[in-house]
């Protein structure tokens, strides 16, 4: 095995509102949490708890399109809902995973909206860019990498060789493909074996400007979302059943896995594009 692995960037895939559908684009700006408008929004109840798809799968049906200064939603029976990228409404405060941060509720126009889509009463919010959120230093270090409304860390890697290889075991089963979206990666790279990222250290980026350096930290623990078919909106058992047979991980006590969690080194402020190539090096 070598030292170092070529590899470039298959697509990238942003996810503005955390659990809604995600957008592949042709480039995206690397900022401190991630990419540029990357889980900056999320949907919260009355009392500021985050909603995702584990709860509610028909978030997987709200389509975003990013305009030059706003964000135009769709889904099925909804007219289309405009929200601005550049303007924000009362400041509150909302609950991710464990972590209580700032936010800025985007007004009652969205939440009417999101509300009459889930029968519930919700609201739409805005990542406060003040709030310091910080990833887990047991996988994080002595890096501090900021998040908005991730999960846990500012990029989510995977390999296209990853989603083939799984496909090819579902065929195997007679069950039908799935796509890319159902894993809500933020780059997917070319040039892997499958799950070769497990292994990985580092993966410098030849980016616009400079390199592009990402840390891989933590395999990512699949929790229901992948089930979750993104053109219905209905939840199932696969691909979670075919991952339960070959992906349990010791270093996330046996969860299942796919994709890596990554941390961002260097190249804050730098474009990133599809074709890039990059070099990774081994973590063992």
């Amino acid at each position: 095995m070598t030292d170092r692995i070529d590899c470039s960037i298959a697509a990238l895939h942003l996810h503005p509102i955390k659990s809604c559908a995600g957008i592949a684009v042709d480039e995206a700006l690397l900022i401190e949490t991630g990419l540029e408008l990357d889980r900056a929004w999320m949907i919260v109840d009355a009392g500021g708890e985050m909603i995702t798809q584990r709860d509610r799968p028909r978030l997987a049906l709200v389509r975003p399109r990013l305009r030059s200064d706003d964000m135009v939603l769709r889904a099925p029976g909804m007219l289309a809902l405009h929200v601005s990228l550049d303007a924000v409404e009362a400041p509150t405060r909302v609950r991710v995973w464990h972590d209580e941060v700032k936010a800025y509720d985007m007004g009652p126009l969205a939440a009417q909206w999101f509300s009459d889509f889930l029968g519930q009463p919700v609201r739409l919010v805005r990542f406060d860019p003040d709030q310091k959120r910080l990833s887990d230093r047991s996988w994080a270090g002595d890096v501090k990498a900021e998040n908005a409304f991730s999960d846990g860390f500012p990029l989510l890697v995977a390999s296209t060789a990853a989603l083939a290889g799984l496909n090819q075991r579902l065929a195997s089963r007679g069950l039908p493909p799935v796509t890319a979206e159902r894993f809500r990666a933020n780059l997917w790279l070319d040039g892997l074996q499958a799950h070769d990222e497990d292994h990985l250290d580092e993966i410098v980026i030849a980016a616009d400007g400079g390199p592009v350096r990402l840390k891989l930290v933590k395999p990512c623990a699949r929790c229901s979302i992948p089930n979750v078919d993104p053109a219905t909106g209905e939840a199932g058992h696969e691909p979670g059943d075919t991952l339960a047979g070959y992906r349990a991980d010791a270093r996330v006590n046996g969860a299942i896995t796919f994709g890596m969690n990554a941390l961002i080194l260097e190249g804050f402020d730098r474009l990133l594009r599809p074709g890039q190539a990059a070099r990774a090096s081994w973590g063992f």
